[in-house]
């Protein structure tokens, strides 16, 4: 198979992902793979060629939201405009714009309902965090922030971030995931004194 033709049949599986989190945004995990169909105007046999079922399609908008997480923290990486503090506050809290309309407020319904999807975005937030610990010590050793236990820094953020996700507290509360992130990485960086 040729790469043009790889890209032409990888082009409806990422409509695909893209629909299916309009869907979810909409419905949360009520949405049918009918409600999808409708939605891309395909028949629901298309949809299965290219996702078996629900959770499979789940698994893979989780690593395609994650591997544009990765491609957004190389950007950050290497804007030489950015301190490194300002640096490693934007990668704690990156969100790619794509995924910005993902109402991640959301994902604590995968939990019970679909619990290896809920695994595996909890795996990918603890998992691959090289690259912002050596910025970091990169921090720490330059004199930019002060000397931090960068096991408790790293707990301390995956923790909130899986605590945001695994209820529905940010819901209720109307707070957006988005503002949920900058408040706690303020606080991370700056404390809460006045």
């Amino acid at each position: 198979m040729s790469e043009k033709t790889a890209d032409v049949e990888k082009e409806p599986a990422i409509k695909i992902l893209d629909a299916a989190i309009e869907e979810f945004n909409s419905k949360g995990l009520k949405f049918t793979m009918d409600d999808l169909a409708l939605r891309l105007s395909m028949s629901k046999k298309t949809l299965y060629k290219y996702y078996k079922d629900k959770e499979t399609l789940f698994l893979k908008m989780v690593d395609r939201c994650f591997s544009a997480i990765k491609e957004s923290e190389k950007i950050i990486l290497n804007d030489s405009e950015l301190s490194i503090a300002e640096k490693i506050k934007r990668i704690v809290i990156v969100l790619p714009e794509k995924y910005t309309e993902i109402d991640l407020r959301r994902l604590w319904e995968l939990k019970d309902t679909y619990p290896e999807v809920y695994l595996k975005v909890s795996e990918r937030i603890e998992n691959d965090w090289e690259p912002t610990l050596n910025l970091i010590k990169q921090g720490i050793n330059s004199g930019a922030i002060r000397p931090v236990s960068l096991p408790v820094f790293k707990m301390i953020v995956e923790s909130t971030i899986e605590h945001f996700l695994s209820n529905k507290t940010l819901l209720d509360k109307d707070i957006k995931y988005s503002d949920a992130l900058n408040e706690m990485i303020d606080i991370l960086m700056y404390g809460i004194k006045a």
